[in-house]
């Protein structure tokens, strides 16, 4: 399998897993206080958003001829790091 490929399988996987905290979070809501409903889904809308900007990343991977894979492989892969990063820490506020 070419490094390509295996990279965006494996962003695909995340994107699944993202994807499936949103579905946790969104069935934590009705147990919430009405304040604390309003902090969820704001921050649910802002993981929504990753997710999408994620989504666009292994578009860009998918979209990429092998060759130009290489050139662009280090902007994708910072991209994604601090996606990742970014989505980890909203996830990890509602774990508190």
């Amino acid at each position: 399998m070419s490094d390509k490929k295996l990279s965006q399988q494996k962003k695909q996987a995340q994107l699944d897993e993202w994807k499936a905290e949103v579905d946790k979070l969104r069935a934590r809501l009705s147990g919430a206080t009405a304040e604390a409903q309003l902090k969820m889904k704001e921050q649910i809308k802002t993981l929504e958003k990753k997710i999408e900007e994620g989504k666009a990343k292994v578009a860009e991977i998918a979209a990429a001829q092998e060759d130009a894979w290489e050139s662009i492989k280090d902007r994708v892969e910072s991209g994604w790091k601090s996606l990742k990063s970014s989505v980890s820490d909203i996830i990890a506020k509602f774990k508190k």
